[in-house]
């Protein structure tokens, strides 16, 4: 499985008067992370980032994994944080991708399964947000 990191910004990238945010996507694996001209350095230092307006960091966390580097972003760019609950959470058995019979596995195979319903899954004043952080957990197909 990978962890990747997406970021939006509002800068205009295509069209004149377009106001699509950029993206960019980050592994994990990768000591840095850019998005519009900004850097979270190796020495985890910014340079841009949280000048350019409000930073909200968006994560999914079954295991913990993604809610460590999620709360390790909103700390070094001084994010508001949004964590994205299952409305059925998943257990210990359900995240067995050893298992064939688990949870996980079965929304592997069945694209269908992968439409989870969501505690909540509206961010309060999202047009307030000039960079979204995307914590994603995503495995190869």
């Amino acid at each position: 499985m990978i962890l990747g990191l997406s970021a939006c910004g509002n800068e205009s990238t295509g069209t004149e008067g377009s106001t699509e945010p950029e993206t960019t996507q980050a592994d994990t694996t990768q000591t840095d992370v850019t998005e519009n001209d900004s850097e979270v350095s190796e020495t985890g230092e910014t340079d841009g980032i949280a000048e350019e307006g409000n930073v909200l960091v968006v994560y999914y966390s079954a295991s913990g994994n993604t809610e460590r580097v999620a709360n390790y972003i909103a700390a070094e760019t001084d994010a508001d944080v949004f964590e994205l609950v299952p409305a059925d959470e998943y257990t210990s058995d359900d995240l067995n991708w050893s298992d064939d019979d688990s949870r996980v596995v079965y929304e592997h195979e069945n694209p269908d399964a992968r439409d989870i319903e969501l505690v909540a899954d509206t961010v309060d004043n999202w047009e307030s947000y000039d960079t979204v952080f995307i914590g994603i957990l995503s495995g190869g197909e």
